[in-house]
C-alpha cells in the first residue's frame, strides 16, 4: 500500500517531481565538477604555473654563503666553487623524482664580444672579464676590419642545456632545458641547439644597443680565449636576461677552461603549498621529531624537495625561490578556495529550490493529507510517506546530475588548463551525502506544514 501511493504521487505530480529532479541534477552536477576540478587542480595550477619558470635554484656552499653572508649572487666571479654536471641526472632520482618537471644548469662567464654583421662589417663592445683562465682552448674568430666602441660593458655570456638528452642512472631519458622551462620567452628565430655549440641566442636589449641581428658572428673572447657563436634567435625575456647571450653548455665550459662544471641549477618541480611543518623544517629539519620528519620528507613540499637535491649534489645548497614558491601555494589555496565555495552556493540554490517545489507539493495535496490524518494516520508515516518521494526523485536526479557533472568538469579542463580533469572515485560518495542532507535541508519547511495541518480545516476548504 505504501509504495502504491508513492507511485501515485509521483504520476499525479510528474511535473513537480520532474523539476525537482531537475534541481537537484543541477545542484549534483555543479557541485561533481567542481569537486573534481578541486581535487585535481593541485597538480593542473602547479603545471600551468610551472610554464613560467622554476622554483628551485641549486649553488654550491661557497656561492650560496657569500649570497648570504654578503649578498655576493652566483656567477659573480667571487666564488670558484662549481657543480658537477655529471651529477645532474640524480635530482630525477630523489623520493619526489615525479614531481620535477625540468631542471637546466648555468655557467657565466663574463666576455668581450665582436659582431661580425652580415654586411662584413665588425663592431665590439670591450669589458673586463673576470673569468680565471684554467687551460687554453677555443677557436680563433676570423678577421676583418673592427670598430671599438669605447666604455662599454663586458657582455654576460650564459651557457646552458636548451633542450638537451640525459640518460639517467635509473637507466631511463629524457630531454630537459630552458627551451621548456622558459617556454614564455619570445624568441625571433631559432632556439639554440646543444649538439651545435656554436650557437647563440640574444637578449633583446643586447640585440638593440649593439645592432645584433639573427644572423651574425659573435666572436666572445676571455684571458686569451675566443670562440665564434652564430645568431640563430634574439628573444624576449622580461628581465636581465635581455641584456645576456645565452649558448650550449659545453660552449662555455670550453671558453674558461672549466669542463664538466656548472655555476648553478634552476629546477622546476611540482610542490605542495607550505605549511607549519614545512616552514620548521626549512629552518632545520633536525628540530622534528621522527614522526614529522617522515611526514615532511614525505610529502612534495618544496623544502622537502630542495633537501632532497642537497643530498644527491655533492656540497650544494637548494634554495626556494620563496616568490615563486609561495605565489603557487596562494594561487592554489584562493583556486580551491573558489571551487569550495561555488559547490557550497550551487547546492544552497538547490536546497532554496527542492524547499519551494516541495512547499508547493504540499500544499496541493492539503486535502489528500488531511484525509489520510481523519482516516487515523499518524504525523510520522505521512512524513516518511512524502520524505520517500523526494527522495527517490532525488536519487534520480543526483545520478544524472553526477555524469552531467563529469562533462562539465572536462569541459573546464580543456578550456583552463588545456587537459582532462581526472574523474575521482571519492567524489561519488561526497556528492552523495550532500545530495542527501540538501534534500533533506529543503525537505524541512515542507515538513513542518505537513504536521501543522488539520483535517478538519483541510477537508472543509479553510
Amino acid at each position: 500500500m505504501f509504495w502504491r501511493m508513492i507511485s501515485g504521487a509521483l504520476f499525479r505530480q510528474k511535473g513537480k517531481m520532474l523539476m525537482i529532479a531537475f534541481t537537484v541534477a543541477l545542484g549534483a552536477s555543479l557541485a561533481t565538477a567542481m569537486l573534481d576540478v578541486m581535487l585535481d587542480v593541485g597538480d593542473k595550477v602547479n603545471q600551468e604555473l610551472k610554464t613560467y619558470g622554476a622554483n628551485i635554484n641549486v649553488m654550491p656552499k661557497g656561492a650560496s654563503l657569500l649570497d648570504d653572508l654578503y649578498g655576493v649572487e652566483e656567477g659573480a666571479g667571487v666564488s670558484n666553487q662549481y657543480l658537477k654536471e655529471e651529477e645532474l641526472g640524480r635530482i630525477k632520482t630523489i623520493f619526489w623524482a615525479f614531481n620535477i618537471v625540468d631542471f637546466a644548469p648555468y655557467l657565466d662567464a663574463n666576455v668581450d664580444v665582436q659582431l661580425h654583421s652580415n654586411a662584413g662589417s665588425v663592431t665590439a663592445a670591450s669589458g673586463t672579464s673576470t673569468e680565471t683562465s684554467v687551460s687554453s682552448g677555443g677557436s680563433t674568430s676570423s678577421g676583418g676590419s673592427a670598430n671599438v666602441a669605447s666604455g662599454t660593458a663586458g657582455v654576460e655570456l650564459v651557457g646552458t642545456w636548451f633542450s638537451h638528452h640525459l640518460e639517467l642512472p635509473t637507466g631511463e631519458s629524457l630531454d630537459t632545458g630552458i627551451k621548456n622551462m622558459k617556454s614564455w620567452w619570445d624568441v625571433s628565430g631559432e632556439w639554440p641547439r646543444d649538439d651545435q655549440p656554436t650557437s647563440a641566442l640574444v637578449g633583446s636589449i643586447l640585440a638593440s644597443q649593439k645592432g645584433i641581428d639573427v644572423g651574425d658572428t659573435l666572436t666572445a673572447s676571455t684571458q686569451g680565449r675566443q670562440q665564434d657563436f652564430t645568431v640563430v634567435g634574439i628573444f624576449n625575456a622580461g628581465g636581465e636576461e635581455d641584456e645576456q647571450v645565452y649558448v650550449p653548455l659545453l660552449a662555455v665550459q670550453q671558453l674558461t677552461g672549466r669542463a664538466g662544471l656548472v655555476s648553478s641549477v634552476e629546477v622546476s618541480a611540482l610542490t605542495t603549498p607550505d605549511n607549519e611543518l614545512s616552514r620548521r623544517a626549512a629552518q632545520n629539519p633536525k628540530s622534528l621529531s621522527i614522526k614529522e620528519w617522515e611526514t615532511w620528507y614525505c610529502t612534495a613540499y618544496v623544502s622537502a624537495i630542495s633537501y632532497q637535491i642537497e643530498e644527491v649534489i655533492t656540497d650544494s645548497v637548494a634554495k626556494p625561490i620563496r616568490q615563486v614558491a609561495e605565489s603557487e601555494g596562494a594561487i592554489l589555496e584562493k583556486t580551491q578556495l573558489l571551487m569550495l565555495l561555488i559547490t557550497v552556493l550551487s547546492l544552497v540554490g538547490a536546497a532554496l529550490g527542492i524547499s519551494n517545489l516541495i512547499t508547493a507539493s504540499v500544499m496541493e495535496r492539503s486535502r489528500e493529507i488531511g484525509l489520510l490524518k481523519a482516516l487515523g494516520a499518524h504525523n510520522l508515516p505521512i512524513s516518511w510517506l512524502v520524505l520517500a518521494e523526494i527522495l527517490i526523485t532525488a536519487v534520480v536526479g543526483g545520478v544524472a546530475g553526477y555524469f552531467a557533472g563529469i562533462g562539465f568538469a572536462q569541459i573546464i579542463g580543456h578550456s583552463v588548463f588545456g587537459s582532462a580533469i581526472d574523474v575521482k572515485p571519492m567524489v561519488i560518495p561526497l556528492v552523495a551525502v550532500l545530495i542527501f542532507v540538501v534534500t533533506l535541508a529543503g525537505s524541512i519547511p515542507s515538513i513542518r506544514l505537513l504536521l501543522r495541518l488539520r483535517p478538519a480545516e483541510v477537508l472543509h476548504g479553510r
